[in-house]
């Protein structure tokens, strides 16, 4: 990074008091100074240039008829109509869409159920733009008041050119789904990846809102990870997003490679109850995994092998989870997903094999926990949160958002 470059450090000191105003807002410039450890001068030019352009507010606390002396206390926030952002989730379910302000709040929030994986690219955009106009009408806004859509799907997204690289919802590989948004909304949009956006999504409204570095481990259809590192989600060569169902963890009867999603997956888990007449039509209907938790929960002779199957799946993901800390080593790792609707079967199993796996000096500097499958409006915030994210404007070019050449 090059520190000696004045225009470059104004850039990293206003993304640093942005980001200081989001997280802790209201908040005033003497604390902005303190935690930012910058000088009164800097923090009073930038706080003072983000409030002429609208993008954050002053607040008073305090006024005349109180008793204490002297001026209110002004506050700075921000300025919740600066931006509004549509977060649109694209799962093998069904469409998500949630419209939020600047600040992150929800202003509406819509769900259409559809087995995306049965329809075209351009039908799953032509119902993605639906789903966007309806929740923007009902939000109060219009299409011209939105600043930025950002789609999350499970899989490998190249993020910056709207590349979906490879998606267990889309039956062929590279598929241009940004440039498909945004030519049917007139509105720019953005892809990324279902993991790194719970990874924000954690980060802004969730049990990691007050840590910059850990690790989310989606565990869906697809199995993403994602990384923030300094408080800025970390991406590969042309922002690619982290794909860990790749992972080869050993090899079959047969000699083939044996990888995380063979085993761990909700289809490779799912597959497992394939005897089951009733799970066959329940996958169809998009309620395998309703179906499985029942399973476990009876009395039938069959339990035992189907809790095989689960904790098969969950020793193998401890494995990976520990893989992942012996190469990040960081402080927290937070797995999510629909997976987890397997409840303790899964997640004891989990632990197990995380315990064997990972070396003793990490798993005392590790914490791993588990976050309940969310509703997808929180998923959809995740989305939102990337789009205000490039809103905002990262200063870094490595960790931060990769922005298609010009």
């Amino acid at each position: 990074m090059k520190t000696g470059d004045p225009e470059l450090m104004r850039e990293i000191n206003r993304f640093h008091i942005l980001d200081l105003i989001r997280r802790h807002g209201p908040i005033s410039r003497v604390e902005l100074c303190a935690r930012g450890e910058l000088s009164s001068t800097t923090v009073s030019a930038i706080t003072g240039a983000l409030i002429e352009d609208g993008i954050i507010q002053p607040v008073a606390v305090g006024g005349i008829h109180e008793p204490t002396r002297g001026r209110p206390r002004v506050m700075l926030q921000l300025n919740p109509v600066a931006a509004r952002v549509v977060g649109l989730r694209v799962g093998p379910h069904g469409i998500a869409v949630t419209v939020t302000d600047f600040r992150g709040e929800i202003l509406a929030s819509l769900e259409l159920p559809v087995r995306v994986r049965r329809q075209s690219v351009p039908v799953v955009a032509d119902l993605a733009e639906d789903a966007v106009r309806r929740a923007v009408v009902e939000a109060g806004l219009t299409l011209k008041s939105i600043d930025s859509v950002c789609a999350t799907v499970p899989g490998i997204v190249e993020y910056g050119t709207g590349l979906v690289r490879l998606s267990p919802i889309f039956s062929e590989p590279d598929v241009v789904f940004g440039e498909a948004l945004s030519s049917r909304l007139g509105v720019p949009a953005i892809v990324e990846s279902d993991a790194n956006a719970l990874a924000l999504a954690e980060h802004w409204f969730g049990s990691c809102r007050d840590m910059s570095d850990f690790a989310v481990v989606s565990l869906e259809q697809a199995i993403g990870l994602g990384v923030l590192h300094g408080g800025q989600l970390f991406r590969g060569v042309h922002g690619l997003s982290h794909d860990i169902g790749s992972m080869v963890i050993g090899r079959q009867a047969d000699g083939r490679l044996l990888r995380l999603i063979d085993l761990a997956s909700e289809q490779a888990v799912l597959c497992g109850f394939e005897a089951d007449p009733s799970m066959r039509d329940a996958v169809h209907a998009g309620l395998g995994l309703r179906h499985a938790v029942e399973r476990l929960s009876s009395d039938g002779v069959d339990v035992a092998s189907v809790r095989d199957v689960v904790e098969q799946a969950g020793h193998a993901i401890g494995i990976a989870v520990a893989n992942i800390v012996t190469l990040f080593a960081p402080p927290r790792i937070v797995l999510s997903g629909a997976l987890l609707h397997l409840g303790a079967a899964l997640t004891d199993a989990i632990a197990q094999g995380f315990a064997e796996a990972v070396a003793e000096p990490l798993a005392r500097s590790t914490t791993m926990s588990f976050d309940p499958p969310r509703a997808s409006a929180r998923l959809g915030q995740g989305a939102a949160a990337v789009a205000l994210c490039e809103l905002y404007g990262s200063p870094w070019n490595t960790t931060g958002p990769v922005r298609p050449a010009a």
